[in-house]
């Protein structure tokens, strides 16, 4: 267990897209829980649940059956909270249709595990196995540790993915801008245009040839030709 802790405190998480980490933790969760032949992270947000990394094509495939439906362990564990284990699934009343298709992917046995994070839940760390009982009490256990980490490791990896998207958005509309007021220079030089109403004119063109203000701007500022115009 703290050989596998140390393992989700170490992963790198700046200047990497979330979708590796996410796929990295999915990864050290599996080789780290007993029973666990595929292991997949749903996550829920605004209701809608999906599979943000797997560790086996098997987890993907169960984990896809559910979202089809609306309900399954993982599901139902990420919505409630509750650890839910299926011992095996030729047997498991609780969701029989979904037990039914899963075995035929070759799935008989489930423990997932939600996923805290600061008093809510986010989702839900799924693992599968081809034998029955695969997931006993100490693998339980584990998986309710592993899960906390795993949280905690998901919620990280998700703010610096968000504070980089911010920063290359923030990067992204400050080029914007500078282009915009290099294209009312060009403008206001050209046809001596106060800057609103250089600012109207780009506008204008953006509007008439269906086009970004951006795009107009930077057109007018590499060619030195106002589309729409």
């Amino acid at each position: 267990m703290d050989e596998l802790l140390r393992a989700l405190a170490g992963l790198s998480l700046v200047d990497r897209h979330l979708d590796d980490v996410l796929t990295e933790i999915t990864a050290v969760a599996r080789d780290g829980l007993p029973g666990a032949e595929a292991t997949s992270i749903t996550l829920i947000r605004r209701g809608r649940a999906f599979t943000a990394a797997f560790a086996g094509e098997l987890a993907l495939s169960a984990d896809e059956l559910q979202y089809e439906r609306g309900f399954g362990p993982c599901m139902d564990a990420g919505r409630a909270g509750l650890t839910l284990v299926v011992d095996d699934m030729r047997t498991e009343e609780r969701w029989p249709d979904y037990a039914r298709r899963v075995t035929d992917l070759g799935v008989l046995s489930s423990l997932s595990v939600p996923l805290p994070f600061q008093g809510e839940t986010v989702g839900a760390l799924n693992n599968y196995a081809t034998r029955p009982e695969a997931f006993g009490e100490e693998a339980r256990v584990l998986g309710e540790q592993v899960a906390a980490a795993v949280a905690v490791a998901v919620a990280n990896a998700d703010a610096v993915a968000r504070a980089g998207d911010a920063a290359e958005n923030m990067q992204a509309a400050m080029r914007s801008r500078a282009v915009i007021e290099q294209a009312k220079g060009i403008l206001m030089e050209r046809h001596r245009l106060t800057a609103d109403a250089a600012f109207t004119v780009l506008t204008r063109a953006s509007q008439r040839s269906n086009t970004k203000l951006r795009d107009v701007a930077e057109e007018l500022a590499r060619t030195g030709v106002l589309p729409g115009l």
